[in-house]
């Protein structure tokens, strides 16, 4: 074993180490300052509303469907012109997803027809108690931009016959 060679390594690891003290910290202080997230991150699960505040998502169970974890629960119902909660003939009566179980994988926002379930860049999330993981449609419908906005609503019959609206020629 050579000496002048293990003497050698050893010089060279520590001008590494002595190269890395004067560089800039890149700690950044968390709670106060945070981190800009990527364009395509996946966070917290929210559900989508119209403008004209009724819920989009129509009950049709294809998010957990194309769920690989199987996190999400979905349970329609059948809408009337008195209780009206989305446009069309069904809505979610139920809507919960476990984030314990979810992988943020964003086949349920590619799933949806009706684009209501969209993954968002919030990603503090935590728990004290494993039934606060579970998210229900309350929790994820918190995301609307006006907290007057509530479903059930009640509108002219026959109004709403279709899940998705009619796509509008742009030169009409």
């Amino acid at each position: 074993m050579n000496i002048g060679g293990v003497v050698w390594e050893i010089l060279r690891g520590l001008s590494t180490t002595f190269r890395a003290m004067f560089e800039k910290s890149v700690t950044i202080e968390y709670p106060e300052v945070k981190r800009p997230v990527r364009t395509r991150f996946k966070g917290r699960h929210y559900l989508q509303r119209y403008e004209n505040g009724l819920e989009r998502c129509i009950g049709c169970s294809l998010c957990a469907a194309a769920c690989p974890a199987d996190a999400i629960f979905v349970e329609s119902a059948e809408n009337t012109d008195e209780k009206r909660f989305s446009p069309g003939e069904r809505y979610a009566s139920t809507y919960e997803i476990n984030m314990l179980r979810c992988i943020y994988c964003g086949y349920c926002e590619d799933a949806c027809p009706t684009e209501a379930i969209v993954l968002g860049d919030n990603y503090e999330l935590s728990f004290t108690d494993r039934r606060q993981a579970i998210y229900t449609k309350e929790m994820l419908l918190q995301s609307v931009k006006d907290p007057t906005m509530t479903t059930p609503r009640q509108v002219e019959p026959g109004v709403y016959t279709r899940s998705i609206p009619v796509m509008q020629n742009p030169s009409d």
